[in-house]
C-alpha cells in the first residue's frame, strides 16, 4: 500500500478544520486595528513609566546629594555614618517610587486593553484599608524612622537616652532603634513609640563635677586647684585631643547638709566625657589628700548616756558594739 507523505496530510488536516469556522465569526479589520491601537498606547504607556520612573529617581539622587553636603559642612560630621543613613533612605524612596509608577501603569495598561479596572481599584482599595488597619502600627513606625534619618536626631555610636532608658546607639532602622545599656542589656525601641530622646554626645559631651568640701576650707583654694588640675591635664597629650576647653568652673553652688558643694563642667569630644572626668575625678582625690583639704562623709556617734554603760544590761551592751561593728563594716565597704 502506497503511503502518502505526513507533511500533505497535515496540510489537509489543516484546511478540513479551518473550512469548519464560520466566516462571519472571524475578526474583521477593525477589531485588529483597535488591538494595534491599544497594544501602542500600552507600550507608550510602558515606556512613559520607565522615563518617569528613572526621572524621579534622579531627582531623588541629586536632593540626596544636596542633602549630604549640607551634613559634611558640620563639624561633627561622620562619613560613614552619613553614608549609612543615605542607604536606608534612598532604598526606601526607590521602593515607594517603583511601586507607586508601576501600580499606576499596569492600571491604565489594562484599562486600555478593555478591562474594567473599576472592580480592580475598589478590591485594592478594600484591602489597602484592611491592611492599614492592621499594619498601622508598622506604617508609624517607619514615619517616625523616615523624620529620625532624615532630620539626623541620633547616629550609631552615640550615647543617647530614649523613653527613659540611656545607653549605647547601635543601630537605627526604619522602623525600630537598638540601644545597649551600661550592662550589657539591649532595648529595641519601635519607632512610633518614642515618646522622648536625649543626645548625650551631638556636637561634643560634657561631665559635671558636684565637688563638696568640709565648710572649714578655703573654696577660693579649691577652686585654684580645680584650676590647676585642668591646665595640668590639657598639657598631656592624652587629653589635649579630648579636651574642648578648660574646666568651667561655675562657683559655690549650694550649702549641703555637711559640705560645700562646688559646680563645674568639663567639655570634650563626643563619648569621651567619661574618661576625662573619671581622671580628672583621680586627680581631684590624690590633690585634695596632699593638700589636706577634707572631703566630707557621713560621721555617727553613739551616746551611752551619761556615765559608759549606765543603766544598761549586758545584753544591750552587746547588742550595741553589734550595731557599731555593722555600722563600721558598712563605712568601709561605702569607702572602698
Amino acid at each position: 500500500m502506497k503511503r502518502r507523505p505526513p507533511g500533505r496530510v497535515g496540510t489537509i488536516k489543516s484546511m478540513q478544520w479551518l473550512s469548519r469556522i464560520p466566516l462571519d465569526r472571524l475578526p474583521g479589520p477593525e477589531y485588529f486595528l483597535a488591538l494595534g491601537a491599544s497594544l501602542l498606547r500600552v507600550a507608550v504607556i510602558v515606556m512613559a513609566a520607565v522615563i518617569f520612573t528613572r526621572l524621579l529617581r534622579k531627582g531623588a539622587f541629586a536632593l540626596k546629594e544636596r542633602f549630604e553636603r549640607r551634613q559634611l559642612s558640620r563639624p561633627d560630621a561622620s562619613n560613614a555614618e552619613l553614608a549609612k543613613r543615605m542607604t536606608t533612605l534612598m532604598r526606601f524612596v526607590r521602593v515607594t517610587i517603583g511601586v507607586v509608577v508601576w501600580s499606576m501603569a499596569v492600571v491604565m495598561s489594562l484599562k486600555e486593553l478593555g478591562y474594567d479596572v473599576g472592580p480592580l481599584i475598589a478590591g485594592a482599595g478594600v484591602v489597602g484599608l484592611a491592611v492599614g488597619f492592621g499594619a498601622q502600627n508598622l506604617v508609624r513606625d517607619v514615619i517616625n524612622g523616615l523624620f529620625l534619618l532624615m532630620e539626623d536626631q541620633i547616629r550609631v555610636g552615640d550615647i543617647a537616652e530614649i523613653n527613659g532608658k540611656g545607653g549605647l546607639v547601635e543601630e537605627i532602622n526604619l522602623r525600630t532603634i537598638v540601644l545597649r545599656d551600661l550592662e550589657g542589656a539591649v532595648h529595641i525601641f519601635p519607632n512610633g513609640a518614642i515618646t522622648s530622646t536625649t543626645n548625650k554626645t551631638r556636637g561634643y559631651s560634657c561631665y559635671v563635677f558636684d565637688v563638696g568640701v568640709a565648710y572649714k576650707e578655703d573654696t577660693d583654694q579649691v577652686v585654684e586647684l580645680l584650676k590647676a588640675i585642668s591646665d595640668e591635664m590639657q598639657a598631656e597629650p592624652d587629653f589635649q585631643t579630648k579636651m574642648l576647653g578648660p574646666l568651667e568652673i561655675f562657683g559655690v553652688d549650694k550649702f549641703a547638709d555637711s559640705a560645700v558643694i562646688i559646680k563645674a563642667r568639663v567639655r570634650t569630644i563626643p563619648l569621651q566625657q567619661f574618661a576625662v572626668g573619671r581622671e580628672m575625678n583621680r586627680r581631684i582625690k590624690k590633690l585634695f589628700d596632699e593638700k589636706g583639704i577634707e572631703i566630707p562623709f557621713p560621721h555617727r556617734t553613739i551616746y551611752y548616756g551619761d556615765k559608759p554603760g549606765a543603766g544598761l544590761s549586758a545584753e544591750d551592751r552587746e547588742a550595741i558594739r553589734e550595731i557599731v561593728r555593722e555600722e563600721v563594716a558598712r563605712a568601709g565597704k561605702a569607702e572602698a
